[in-house]
């Protein structure tokens, strides 16, 4: 194992290297580098290596909920929690739930389940009931841990409108009608009612027996088995449950922060969100492979509150967006902030433009900020820049690919094209998922042979630097959540009032893009935009249901009857200047 701590530490240099025979060094595919090694390790190894290395340095800092842990107890909290949820009849392969935003519990399970080899399956906050339900159901979740509300979510309100035999069932032995293999709820509040489990009861439901069954538990566990399910919207109607195992998700997180030299004396803020792998890998596992001290803000981003967290904790890092990086630029002018202990960070999600990029490296301190690419299906970066990288190629290009990944672009047969040239961005190597789960079909769809297609339009230069250029899919892309048309227009067509409906982004100040429908009803009936957004309320994503909606006779086509989206962007553009 220490070869592998060595490995942990190790400072990666992006290098692309392209083909060296000279019939196809100009074609767009480049490969990154042997270095570092791979580490073969699960999860709970990780950290039980970290904990022994690092046992009195802080791990994480919560500081809405005024928690703090050492390594050290986080990895006996994650020890007795794991043998509390085993009681329950959870065993490897079973999936576990998880719906809440950003708090320690969420971190606790993502490790405890790791720890009995569960597959953790990401639910995004924002779900409402007909997201939910599909959601456990896809994936066969067998129990679901959850903040009790949050918001405008009532979280245990959703699950018993779903499940009302909780009412009357007792904790751990769920039979529902509508969530057929959900066992177990667990809600982050000690006042949830009947049928369901208290978060702090798990750790005290075992006993001295359970405990001493867990090193068992370490001789099933294998690096390549599946650890995470995370939710990616389709473009052929619902979610795909994208399944990452321990393999990838940890050395993606622990190359991401080797680029931007992270050692166990950075302390990084995670404003972003857990249920994305942006926070839970990238963040949760790149600060655990390095023994630095993960800090969280808030459970939602708060401009004033990552700022204020950025000062007092002396963080040196923090995670972002671009929308993000503008709000706290917007509340620093206000209220400026001491940020002398600021180095670097991590910015996904979306392109910057120059003029931010220059004001967060002298206003926020971060000259070493990188730019990351990626997808979930990816594990989730692909590409990265380097801390000292130009301003150009850190706003206009993603970087340069990642250690032990190929890339390429192709055209619509299938070709790698030249150099400069517009095309599909492909990627293969360790990232790529094992696949969608249960859907041999959309994964045979967007892997082929063993190369990720992203959907996305990209550009190569001779240096290797990519920039995105473009979609190949309709996807829109506001405030950092990919959003995929279809998937809200198979919703919205259940509204018994339409009759069809096209769904496309529109650009915007604030979030980049936001959705716009352009909707035929039924005849003989009437339908406005107040009664619409009321049947999306409380049944899909605030971020999905439509900013602005136009009422239409017919849609532009093709000849060949295809609705012409880019037609109705431009005419819903010009109408709304």
């Amino acid at each position: 194992m220490s070869n592998q701590n060595d490995q942990l530490s190790e400072k990666v240099t992006p290098s692309n290297t392209g083909s060296t025979d000279d019939t196809t060094s100009k074609l767009s595919y480049f490969c990154g580098t042997t270095d570092p090694q791979f580490a073969s390790i699960t999860i709970p190894q990780l950290l039980a290596e970290t904990a022994d290395r690092f046992p009195k340095k802080e791990a994480l800092v919560f500081l809405e909920q005024d928690i703090r842990m050492s390594y050290e107890e986080l990895e006996r909290t994650v020890e007795e929690l794991a043998a509390g949820i085993h009681t329950l009849g959870m065993v490897k392969g079973d999936r576990i739930g998880i719906w809440s935003p950003n708090r320690c519990e969420w971190v606790l399970t993502q490790f405890a389940a790791a720890r009995l080899g569960l597959v953790l399956v990401n639910i995004n906050p924002a779900y409402r009931l007909y997201e939910l339900e599909y959601a456990l159901n896809k994936v066969g979740c067998k129990a679901i841990v959850c903040a009790k509300s949050f918001k405008s979510s009532d979280y245990i309100g959703m699950l018993r409108e779903l499940a009302p035999e909780l009412d009357t069932c007792e904790p751990g032995q769920l039979q529902s009608e509508k969530l057929p293999q959900l066992r177990t709820v667990v809600v982050m509040d000690d006042d949830s009612g009947p049928g369901v489990f208290s978060f702090n009861q798990l750790s005290k439901l075992k006993g001295p027996k359970d405990l001493s069954r867990m090193p068992d538990i370490n001789q099933d566990l294998n690096p390549e088995d599946p650890i995470n399910i995370q939710f990616t919207s389709g473009t052929t109607g619902q979610p795909k449950g994208a399944t990452l195992s321990h393999f990838n998700i940890i050395n993606n997180a622990r190359f991401c922060t080797s680029l931007i030299d992270m050692t166990e004396n950075d302390r990084l803020a995670i404003p972003v969100p857990l249920y994305h792998c942006f926070g839970m890998a990238m963040g949760v596992l790149g600060v655990l492979s390095k023994g630095a001290t993960m800090i969280f803000p808030g459970e939602a981003f708060n401009p004033a509150q990552t700022l204020d967290a950025l000062e007092n904790e002396r963080c040196t890092a923090v995670y972002g967006v671009p929308t993000m990086f503008v709000a706290m630029l917007e509340d620093l002018e206000q209220n400026p902030r001491d940020l002398s202990s600021m180095r670097t960070g991590i910015m996904a999600g979306a392109p910057c433009p120059v003029e931010v990029m220059r004001r967060i490296y002298t206003e926020m301190n971060m000259p070493e900020v990188t730019i990351c690419y990626g997808m979930t299906e990816t594990s989730p970066v692909s590409f990265q820049g380097a801390t000292d990288d130009p301003i150009d190629k850190r706003c206009e290009t993603i970087g340069r690919v990642h250690p032990h990944l190929e890339v390429k672009i192709i055209d619509q047969d299938g070709a790698i094209v030249p150099i400069g040239t517009k095309g599909e961005l492909c990627t293969r190597g360790y990232a790529v998922m094992m696949g969608y789960w249960d859907d041999e079909d959309r994964t045979r769809e967007s892997i082929v042979d063993n190369w990720m297609h992203s959907g996305d339009l990209g550009i190569f230069d001779e240096e290797g630097y990519c920039s995105i250029v473009g979609r190949v899919k309709d996807m829109i892309i506001r405030g950092g959540e990919n959003i995929y048309p279809r998937e809200i227009e198979e919703f919205l067509i259940r509204n018994p009032k339409v009759n069809d409906v096209q769904i496309f982004g529109i650009p915007d100040e604030k979030y980049g893009e936001v959705v716009c429908a352009w909707v035929i009803v039924k005849p003989g009936v009437d339908l406005d935009e107040s009664e619409l957004r009321e049947f999306c309320q409380d049944q899909i994503s605030h971020f999905k249901i439509p900013a602005h909606i136009r009422f239409v006779e017919e849609f532009p086509m093709t000849i060949t009857g295809k609705p012409q989206k880019f037609v109705m962007r431009d005419k819903m553009v010009e109408m709304l200047e």
